[in-house]
C-alpha cells in the first residue's frame, strides 16, 4: 500500500509513463519544508499537475502536448497512471552538466537556466525513476489539501500497487540510467552509481 506522492507537470507524469524519461529535475516548490527541495520518500505515486505547465520551457514535441490552464484551475478528478521507485537522487551546481542531460528529458534550455538563477544557493536535484504503469489507472477526486506550490502529499487513502508492471524493463532502465549517470560524472563530483538503492 502506498500513499506517498509527488506532484509533477502532467506533461512529464505522461512522458514518464510512455517510458520516454526516467529523469526528472527538481528544485522545488514555494512550500517545501525547510524552504529547500528534499526527497522524503521513495516510492511515490506520480499525481499530474496543470496549472504551473509552461511550454515555452518544454521542447516543442512535448509542449503540443499541453493545454494552458487559468490561475487555480484543477479538475474535479485526477487520474494517477503509475508510481515510481525514486532510485537514485543526485544533486548538481554546474548547469553545464545539466545542459549536457538535454536528450534525457523533456525540458529546453530555457528551463535548465530559470531553474538555475531561482534560489540560486540551492542546487538542482536530478531524481532517477523506475516507473511502474498500474493496468487500471485510479481516479480521485480533487482536494484542496492537494493544491498548492508543494512537491509532497499524503493521499488520503492508501492505495494498492500490486497491480502494476513496470515500463521499462530491467535492461533498457539500467541501460538509459547508467547513460545518464556517466553524462553527469563528466561535470560533477557525485555518488556511485547504485542501480536500485536510493543514494
Amino acid at each position: 500500500m502506498l500513499q506517498h506522492a509527488l506532484k509533477e507537470w502532467s506533461v512529464a507524469v505522461d512522458a514518464l509513463v510512455q517510458g520516454q524519461i526516467i529523469l526528472l529535475l527538481r528544485k522545488g516548490g514555494i512550500r517545501e519544508v525547510g524552504n529547500h527541495f528534499q526527497v522524503p520518500h521513495q516510492r511515490v505515486w506520480l499525481y499530474p499537475t496543470y496549472e504551473h505547465q509552461k511550454t515555452h520551457l518544454l521542447k516543442p514535441q512535448w509542449a503540443t502536448q499541453v493545454t494552458p490552464v487559468a490561475t487555480g484551475w484543477h479538475p474535479t478528478q485526477v487520474t494517477i497512471q503509475a508510481w515510481a521507485n525514486i532510485t537514485q537522487v543526485w544533486t548538481v551546481r554546474n548547469e553545464q552538466s545539466v545542459n549536457s542531460l538535454l536528450p534525457f528529458h523533456i525540458w529546453n534550455e530555457q528551463f535548465v537556466t530559470e531553474r538555475f538563477r531561482w534560489k540560486p544557493s540551492q542546487p538542482l536535484h536530478l531524481l532517477l525513476m523506475r516507473v511502474y504503469r498500474l493496468t487500471t489507472p485510479v481516479q480521485l477526486d480533487w482536494q484542496a489539501a492537494y493544491g498548492g506550490c508543494r512537491s509532497w502529499l499524503n493521499l488520503e487513502t492508501p492505495r494498492d500497487t500490486k497491480q502494476s508492471v513496470p515500463v521499462l524493463d530491467e535492461q533498457t532502465w539500467t541501460v538509459a540510467g547508467q547513460k545518464i549517470y556517466h553524462q553527469i560524472q563528466q561535470f560533477e563530483t557525485i555518488g556511485s552509481w547504485q542501480g536500485n538503492e536510493i543514494f
